[in-house]
């Protein structure tokens, strides 16, 4: 059955009404950006002069690109870092024992309760000030601990989570094979749950790439701190911080599209995977009697 369970499929006088409120909303929204543009011609902030400088081969070889480089970076030993937190993390919150089982609630649950640029911050002045690692590569340190811890934590929700939405029959059938519970939670549940999460990881692995744009307060050369270099040199912040934006913009459209492929995927499966296990079999016969015929 097609359709929402919840709601009735609208009729032909509310579509009519949702068709009319769409071009309302498109109309204004066309409305708001001439608006905008507008206003900014007015101000002579689409002027020629303020947007050369990003014609420039200088400007993304010296500026942007590296910035770019160091958003990437960062962002890629984060996500690294903070699968491998929200693995042992998660873990650790499914785990019978309870002092495990507490050490692991009480860190997850901390960390992602914490602002993740009160975390920069502090990472920041705390290596800068103790000298554990060289002055210079103190904001770098600080931004990939601070989205390891955050992301981490959340991470470690999305698997216990996941593991708890499996069936139980997955943990009876280990264990019914001869596995312990904890066998049966690395080698059965974990993995099938991991399938199952893979779009929501996804997310929040563009989640990772925004909030490194947060280093820029610290004084991490990333892509953010690069552009606003350029703006202040050349006088053009707001042109600089736009095409910042649509960088942004283009790549975490590419993960979330990902995100989107994989989540299809997986749900294309899943339906595969049900219709075989629900697939047509042999019809049951009619219960047949021991023996030939019973006698009187």
């Amino acid at each position: 059955m097609s359709g929402s369970v919840l709601f009735d499929a609208p009729g032909p006088k509310a579509r009519r009404r949702i068709l009319i409120l769409n071009i309302i909303g498109a109309l204004g929204f066309i409305a708001l950006i001439v608006w905008v543009v507008s206003v900014l011609a007015d101000y002579g902030q689409l002027a020629p002069e303020k947007w050369t400088s990003f014609t420039q081969s200088s400007t993304w070889q010296n500026y942007l690109l590296p910035g770019l480089i160091n958003t990437f970076k960062s962002a890629a030993i984060a996500i690294f870092t903070s699968l491998a937190f929200g693995m042992i993390f998660g873990m650790g919150r499914l785990a019978h024992n309870k002092i495990i089982n507490g050490i692991s609630s009480v860190v997850v649950e901390f960390f992602r309760a914490v602002p993740v640029l009160l975390m920069m911050i502090f990472f920041w002045i705390f290596f800068g000030r103790m000298g554990i690692v060289p002055q210079g590569d103190a904001p770098f340190v600080a931004v990939v601990l601070a989205l390891t811890l955050y992301n981490g934590s959340v991470v470690a929700e999305l698997v216990r989570s996941g593991v708890h939405g499996l069936p139980k029959g997955q943990r009876e059938a280990g264990i019914a094979i001869g596995l312990t519970r904890g066998q049966s939670l690395r080698f059965v549940e974990v993995p099938q749950a991991l399938v199952a999460m893979m779009p929501a990881l996804l997310g929040q692995f563009v989640v990772i790439l925004k909030d490194s744009a947060l280093g820029a307060i610290i004084n991490y050369n990333e892509l953010l701190f690069s552009s606003r270099l350029v703006g202040t040199g050349n006088a053009n912040v707001f042109q600089a911080l736009l095409v910042a934006a649509v960088i942004f913009i283009l790549i975490n459209f590419a993960l979330t599209s990902l995100a989107q492929w994989v989540s299809t995927r997986v749900a294309r499966r899943r339906a595969r995977a049900d219709a075989t296990d629900e697939g047509p079999g042999e019809a049951p016969g009619p219960p047949q009697t021991m023996g030939t015929t019973a006698t009187v």
